[in-house]
């Protein structure tokens, strides 16, 4: 029995769908009459129809930014050795961390059973920049340069302590996992600019080994329709697994199969009323597509020398931050809706100030020369770019401390990220946290407020876009979350 047949086959034993014009046979029709139904699709106050959803795949209102490029720095950077600096460390090195500071608050198994929590000051200098004066340290010597197109917040915030789940709440509004990602949000809700490319594009590096593992539940479509998964581009000759034609398979070849296979799908989705079968053979269309226009964005040959100068000689090493940095401007030159980079090693526990050096020396010139190319070429305009990571590292050394050696522990309560681009405002600070760096006491931001934030600036009502999946209309940001106002330009 072909596969024709077989579908027929269930169909007769589906007859019973079309004998009830008021039972499931009707309910199917009014899917199909309705797509925004089949796919469980969210909705908005005011909509007339159950499920029915203005706001997919166009913005809610006139959006600020088109693009986003998140500089995701996965292990949790050391804010006190980067961005907030707190001389009171220095006059109090050594010394344990007032009991009415931390007040109680909760410890990693890592550093509880510590006897004493002594105040390790960084190693390394830091001075003022740009027209808002900001500190920086000086292991960002580039960054320095760009200081007066950042925005920084100071007061970020977050529940999880540990890794897994804090980076999974920053990237799906959800420590738990199963929740669709940022970027597969932002791709359902706004759909893509370009057809030949994926709306959600992956970047991976390391800066150095053993750290935190990344996996693909980050860029998981979740229960969002499959199309809005986030799409890995790796370095090397096969950038997309399973991309390529295998050997005896040309291109044509490949065209006539295609074909063939749209139409047993349609042949089996009127019987079985099933969205993936689309969403699939979107997929396959896509990456038949993408076969032509993969190769072509990644090729970065014909580079001019003053660019790979720019983002640094790393540049010229796939699969490398600066690498990637570089593929980033060329995908928000091909209009890429979210273009997500992870980059490990920053998991710093011990030996911190050797390994953080490291850290910095890899990523330091390429972000800033991505905001320097960006602008050069008008794409900041409408391209917000965000560096960060999941949380933050604690006033206090974990183990022993030394002047030249010393760890830092998680750090939930208080940590930094900056933003640069569309629709934020330059050379701005927002928020502040204690001496010690470690509680917020002004304009505290949480994730949730950032990440409605974002979907703000690219015109979303983070309240408004919604999907409804097991009998609840779930949402990026659950059910907190508010704008971060000031820092909107």
């Amino acid at each position: 029995m072909d596969i024709q047949d077989e579908i027929h086959d269930q169909l007769s034993r589906r007859t019973f769908l079309g004998q009830s014009s008021a039972g499931l046979g009707a309910i199917a029709l009014a899917s199909l009459l309705n797509p925004t139904n089949l796919f469980g699709g969210a909705s908005s106050p005011g909509t007339s129809m159950p499920g029915e959803n203005p706001a997919v795949g166009k913005p809610h209102f006139p959006p600020k930014v088109k693009r986003v490029i998140y500089l995701f720095q996965s292990g949790a950077p050391s804010q006190l050795e980067l961005f907030d600096y707190k001389p009171k460390l220095e006059a109090m090195w050594g010394q344990d961390l007032p009991a009415s500071v931390r007040n109680g608050q909760r410890l990693t198994g890592m550093s509880a059973g510590q006897s004493r929590f002594p105040l390790a000051a960084s190693k390394y200098k830091f001075a003022q920049y740009g027209p808002g004066r900001m500190w920086l340290s000086e292991l960002l010597p580039h960054t320095a340069k760009i200081a007066g197109d950042l925005t920084f917040v100071r007061s970020l915030h977050t529940e999880a302590i540990n890794h897994d789940p804090a980076v999974t709440f920053f990237q799906t509004g959800s420590q738990q996992a199963g929740r669709p990602s940022f970027g597969s949000w932002i791709s359902y809700g706004l759909g893509s600019d370009n057809q030949n490319l994926p709306s959600f594009v992956v970047l991976l590096s390391k800066g150095r080994d053993g750290d935190q593992p990344l996996y693909a539940k980050l860029w998981s479509n979740g229960f969002l329709p499959s199309v809005h998964q986030g799409v890995v581009f790796r370095s090397g000759p096969d950038p997309v697994y399973y991309l390529n034609n295998p050997p005896g398979v040309d291109k044509t070849s490949r065209r006539r199969m295609l074909d063939y296979l749209d139409k047993l799908h349609q042949e089996q989705f009127k019987h079985v009323l099933d969205p993936e079968i689309n969403n699939r053979m979107a997929q396959y269309e896509m990456a038949y597509r993408m076969q032509t226009s993969v190769p072509e964005t990644l090729d970065i040959s014909k580079e001019p020398d003053y660019i790979f100068d720019m983002y640094g000689p790393d540049s010229r090493k796939p699969g490398t931050f600066a690498a990637n940095c570089l593929l980033a401007r060329k995908l928000v030159e091909k209009d890429v809706k979210f273009i997500q980079l992870y980059h490990q090693g920053w998991d710093q526990h011990g030996n911190l100030p050797n390994d953080i050096k490291i850290q910095t020396k890899s990523v330091d010139q390429p972000s800033a020369a991505l905001i320097m190319d960006l602008k050069q070429r008008g794409l900041l305009d409408d391209t917000l770019v965000i560096w960060g990571g999941e949380f933050g590292r604690g006033a206090y050394s974990q183990g022993k401390l030394t002047r030249d050696n010393y760890g830092r522990d998680h750090h939930p309560r208080a940590f930094s990220v900056w933003m640069a681009g569309a629709g934020v405002k330059k050379g701005m600070v927002y928020g502040e946290t204690d001496d010690f760096g470690y509680n917020v006491v002004k304009d505290p931001v949480h994730v949730h407020d950032f990440q409605a934030t974002v979907l703000h600036l690219l015109g979303i009502d983070h309240e408004k876009l919604t999907f409804k999946s097991q009998g609840r209309r779930y949402r990026l940001t659950d059910v907190h979350g508010k704008v971060v106002k000031p820092i909107l330009a």
